[in-house]
């Protein structure tokens, strides 16, 4: 597969299993994260991975998330035992996550919206670079990218933002290509 063929065919792929991507992968999928664009090298981003009894961790934190979150008991409790059993389960939708988080760096040149958008990047990129590899990827937020409990329970400080939760694995299915989607709509031309 040619670069231009990898941009123009990658799609995201959330049925996946294991084997989650070895070191040398997991080397090189993080290096593509560190290689994208960052104005004054500020590298304004953490990656956390998280893979094997990290899964439970991260299970169990999600789930303390979604009990804070309802100690309000505005929830009823038969839906709030469904949506603990449907949180319980979303780290498990892949052997491996990368969480990709900011981590901002004061700049009087960079703003903090630019820095956000670098580790953007740097989440695209290392999906881009895992389907590269032969794995599938899913690129994930939700409700949970946007909690304090889970940030501090990652050590992510509470200035910084979950930008999001990178799935890897295996894709037990390959799935259709989806269709083109033209820009034409989407460009003007200034000549």
């Amino acid at each position: 597969m040619t670069a231009i063929e990898l941009l123009l065919q990658r799609q995201s792929n959330p049925l996946l299993t294991a084997p989650a991507p070895d070191a040398p992968d997991i080397d090189n999928i993080l290096s593509a994260g560190m290689r994208v664009p960052d104005h004054a090298c500020l590298k304004p981003w953490q990656f956390t991975v998280i893979q094997n009894n990290g899964l439970q961790r991260l299970s169990d934190l999600f789930v303390k998330a979604v009990n804070a979150a309802n100690k309000t008991g505005l929830i009823e409790e038969s839906d709030l035992e469904k949506k603990i059993a449907k949180t319980m389960k979303m780290p498990f939708r892949a052997p491996m996550i990368i969480v990709i988080s900011t981590h901002y760096q004061e700049h009087d040149k960079v703003p903090k919206s630019e820095q956000l958008i670098a580790a953007g990047c740097a989440s695209h990129a290392m999906q881009m670079a895992a389907y590269s590899l032969g794995y599938g990827a899913m690129w994930r937020t939700g409700e949970l990218a946007y909690n304090n409990i889970v940030k501090a329970g990652l050590d992510i400080a509470e200035e910084n933002e979950i930008v999001g939760f990178l799935y890897i694995g295996t894709a037990s299915k390959t799935l259709p290509l989806k269709p083109v989607r033209h820009y034409k709509d989407n460009v003007n031309y200034w000549n």
